[in-house]
């Protein structure tokens, strides 16, 4: 799943975009193109944010 299927408001939990991640390396096969380049960028962006959410929420 691309970040860019996300609706407005959608949020995964930083597991969920952990597991994105690894998927996009394995289907990359350890080398990204330019677009999987901008799709881990989004993802890692995206995982950087929900783990700040998960430490808000679990203080």
């Amino acid at each position: 799943m691309s970040p860019d299927s996300l609706g407005p408001g959608s949020v995964r939990s930083a597991t969920e975009v952990n597991e994105a991640i690894r998927a996009l390396w394995l289907r990359a096969g350890g080398s990204l193109s330019a677009q999987e380049r901008a799709e881990y960028e989004l993802l890692v962006v995206e995982w950087a944010a929900a783990i700040r959410g998960d430490v808000i929420e679990a203080a």
